[in-house]
């Protein structure tokens, strides 16, 4: 019988105690983890090599990591992305979500936390087909959205989306002209309800505004005290 192959993570921390414990903490739970010291290294690891998640620390010597993702999206719209952050910093998070992070970490955590966070990330990334989950393509006015692929299409031009801008789009179309309610997304897709959370979500929203625009029919609304609507007017 063939054995799964096992997930690849590009860990990119400068911190050698911290990068060298989340190496062998990653591989005691049966994870590849290729370790980078620096932006500028991880970089160069990222294009000579496929990943299934990149783990970056924000503040890192040569490049840091929000130049770091820049890049890494550029090349791939779609791997997931989390961030290492210190827990003072964290408008970081906020800026994370704006270059393309799925989640992020603050300093000091627990491995478990982490362990926990990748997990779901990769469930989200690798299940899309979970049980119940039928629907894979909406028609979003003159837009097609592949929400197994994470592809937003209109025409011959197609749009790349990150895991939660996928997550994000599917929840507010099977809520179409209804309102998504503003808690149920973030603990479906985030898993916490907290400020910052909330403050990236709106981040994502802002994205997928931009992502729509080309068709006047379709909107995304703010409903006060509540969530978001996705409008489809005809």
């Amino acid at each position: 019988m063939d054995t799964p192959e096992k997930i690849k993570i590009l860990l990119a921390e400068d911190d050698n105690n911290l990068g060298n414990l989340l190496k062998e903490y990653l591989e005691a739970k049966n994870y590849v983890a290729v370790w980078a010291k620096n932006g500028k290294e991880g970089f160069e690891l990222f294009k000579k090599n496929t990943y299934d998640l990149c783990l970056l620390d924000v503040m890192m010597p040569l490049k840091d990591g929000f130049t770091l993702a820049k890049e890494i999206r550029a090349q791939n719209k779609t791997i997931p992305i989390v961030f290492l952050t210190a827990k003072s910093m964290k408008e970081d998070a906020i800026e994370g979500f704006t270059v393309g992070a799925d989640d992020y970490i603050t300093k000091p955590f627990s491995m478990e936390e982490l362990l926990l966070r990748l997990n779901a990330i990769l469930r989200r990334t690798k299940n899309q087909s979970s049980a119940g989950d039928t629907i894979k393509i909406f028609e979003i006015g003159s837009y097609q959205f592949d929400s197994e692929n994470q592809v937003l299409k209109m025409g011959k031009k197609e749009q790349s989306l990150t895991t939660k801008e996928a997550d994000l789009l599917r929840l507010l179309c099977l809520h179409k002209n209804d309102i998504l309610d503003r808690n149920f997304a973030l603990n479906s897709i985030w898993k916490d309800d907290n400020y910052f959370n909330s403050r990236s979500m709106d981040v994502f929203v802002t994205r997928l505004r931009k992502y729509l625009k080309e068709d006047p029919k379709v909107e995304i609304i703010n409903v006060h005290g509540k969530g978001f609507k996705l409008l489809i007017n005809k």
